[in-house]
């Protein structure tokens, strides 16, 4: 009974005040002699939110002989600290320990604690070293420790282990499949993630709030708005649309596929509470797809609605002005912040410096660089990189390329963008020694990757591409698309190719384009459907300026809607012209 009754006092535990009064208690009791009662005094001291773990270690380091639990109770509060890769360093020591002592031995809940510690702290090496452990032991037929292994491996990016563990496992819970697909889906592998979920739908394994979210993420990577659909009609028929999470991930999803009004039906009819991420999201979907003041009045309702603004609503309400054009709205909403309580950060300079330098305030933009507290980044510099471009600007362009030299930035964009200007004044001097200096630094250009979804298949195609097994015919469609264009008006942007060859060929370099090819394939495919069903395409790039004028001359002759979705926003083609008008 008194064994019992300590038990509960352990467990009324609410302040670190109680945790030291109980620990008086049980010294001047002799009650720490009790393992149990120890261990679970050194756990709630350790893990709790209010306890406190270096005093947990200073009670640890008093027991003469720690036993099993009272490692683990340690390793279990560094696990879930600030610094996780300590667990680790104990998990050590307790092997060391064990080896000496029959009393102390590495158990399933120290594998689990550590590993956890290892998801946290990024430590794939270390998640390996456990996984032989585990299996040297004999712990491999525990399903939670084998799930908590998939888990570390997947958020360490090691897919291939964590896929050959899953093929391995003995049993397999919903758990586990939940740790594969959300690994795959944050790894750049959304397509493999919503083959997995679709193969647990097949096999009948129930689907919980966690794999929903997860194969929405991957949805919302893919543009895979078929699947998206499906898994949003899953989460209706299985009453799971009123968990918060599962509601932000599907407005998400609808956003990055293009719906953005589907995902404002979603956020207008939330039941339940909204979380601050349910309001930024939408802000950031309306931003992202050119809707400024829809986005700019959900942001105005935060406040109606008693929410704070934090640093990522002030961020999706930049990013809705740097899309319009609004400068001085954009302005005033950045030198707002700090009066609200919300310090700026590098992104929201970055907006700003983007909105500046769109707008033609290069000097401005300049400024406000050089103003910062902190110390720029390279993406403010390549920002402003862009804007000089876009304004023709040499001067500002290579100021903003030396600094990106001086801080050691070899990205190949930056090189492109400068490429760009020069050849646009006719320095091809100038364009050759930046192709010298890509070759002498080894930069590599990265591909332009489009990919379209097609009769429920994710098609993928790169510049000049010819692996698609339809490629003759997607060819024959791009010349059918280069006459009719001509004769609606169509100029080639041949200034965008960073050769001094003949302007005949610059035109074919032009043609093949990954985003033309698969727009191209996607008209060949939406041939006979009603004029309602628009084309989609995901960029992995920004769209360029070419592509951007053949589609709108696309649209009007063909009299369909091409949604594209680059790496900064939404493009809506449609009757000859642009969502973004021509501001991007």
């Amino acid at each position: 009974m008194a064994r019992v009754y300590m038990e509960t006092l352990i467990e009324r535990c609410v302040t670190f005040s109680h945790i030291k009064q109980l620990h008086s208690h049980f010294l001047t009791a002799g009650h720490l002699q009790s393992s149990f009662l120890r261990s679970r005094l050194l756990d709630r001291c350790a893990v709790s939110p209010f306890g406190d773990l270096s005093v947990a270690v200073q009670i640890f380091r008093r027991i003469p002989k720690p036993l099993t639990n009272d490692w683990n109770a340690i390793i279990r509060g560094y696990a879930a600290s600030s610094q996780p890769s300590l667990a680790f360093s104990w998990y050590r020591s307790m092997l060391w320990q064990a080896s000496s002592s029959s009393l102390c031995r590495v158990d399933a809940l120290t594998c689990s604690f550590t590993l956890k510690a290892c998801a946290r702290a990024l430590c794939s090496s270390a998640t390996a070293q456990l996984h032989a452990q585990i299996n040297r032991r004999g712990l491999f037929a525990d399903a939670l420790l084998c799930t908590t292994l998939l888990d570390s491996y997947s958020k360490n990016g090691d897919l291939i282990s964590a896929h050959k563990l899953f093929d391995e496992m003995p049993v397999r819970d919903v758990a586990s499949w939940n740790a594969l697909i959300a690994g795959l889906a944050s790894g750049n592998k959304a397509h493999e993630a919503l083959e997995l979920y679709k193969l647990m739908e097949t096999e009948g394994v129930g689907r919980n709030e966690v794999t929903v979210v997860a194969a929405l993420g991957a949805c919302s990577h893919l543009g895979a708005i078929k699947e998206g659909e499906n898994i949003h009609g899953y989460v209706q028929d299985a009453n799971l649309d009123q968990n918060v999470f599962v509601k932000n991930a599907t407005i998400d999803m609808y956003t990055k596929c293009g719906f953005v009004d589907k995902a404002f039906q979603v956020f207008d009819q939330f039941t339940s509470k909204k979380s601050i991420v349910t309001w930024n999201t939408m802000i950031m979907g309306f931003a992202v797809h050119g809707e400024a003041h829809k986005a700019l009045e959900i942001f105005q309702k935060l406040e109606h609605n008693s929410i704070k603004p934090d640093d990522v609503s002030y961020l999706a309400a930049l990013t809705a002005t740097r899309h319009a054009g609004l400068v001085e709205y954009g302005t005033s909403i950045f030198n707002s912040m700090a009066c609200n309580g919300v310090e700026p950060n590098m992104k929201h300079y970055g907006c700003v410096v983007d909105l500046l330098g769109r707008a033609g305030k290069l000097r401005e933009a300049h400024d406000i660089i050089c103003s910062m507290s902190m110390l720029p980044d390279p993406i403010l510099w390549q920002s402003l990189l862009g804007a000089s471009e876009i304004h023709k600007n040499v001067e500002m362009a290579e100021i903003a390329s030396k600094k990106l030299i001086e801080l050691g930035v070899n990205n190949d964009g930056d090189f492109v963008l400068l490429s760009n200007i020069y050849a646009a004044q006719g320095r091809w001097k100038d364009v050759g020694r930046v192709r010298d200096d890509m070759e002498t630094k080894q930069v590599k250009k990265i591909p332009g990757l489009s990919y379209i979804e097609a009769e429920g298949t994710i098609h993928k195609f790169y510049n000049s591409d010819k692996s698609h097994e339809q490629w003759r015919k997607i060819y024959e469609k791009i010349d059918e698309i280069r006459f009719k264009i001509r004769e609606d008006g169509y100029v080639a942007q041949t200034g965008l190719v960073l050769h001094d060859i003949g302007e005949e060929e610059k035109e074919n370099a032009l043609c093949y384009h990954s985003e033309k090819l698969a727009v191209a394939y996607g008209l060949m495919m939406v041939e006979g459907a009603g004029e309602e069903t628009p084309v989609r395409v995901i960029k992995n790039l920004r769209i360029c300026g070419d592509c951007h004028v053949v589609f709108k001359h696309i649209s009007k002759i063909y009299k369909r809607e091409i949604i594209v979705r680059d790496r900064v926003r939404f493009h809506r083609f449609k009757d000859g012209s642009c969502s973004c008008k021509d501001y991007w």
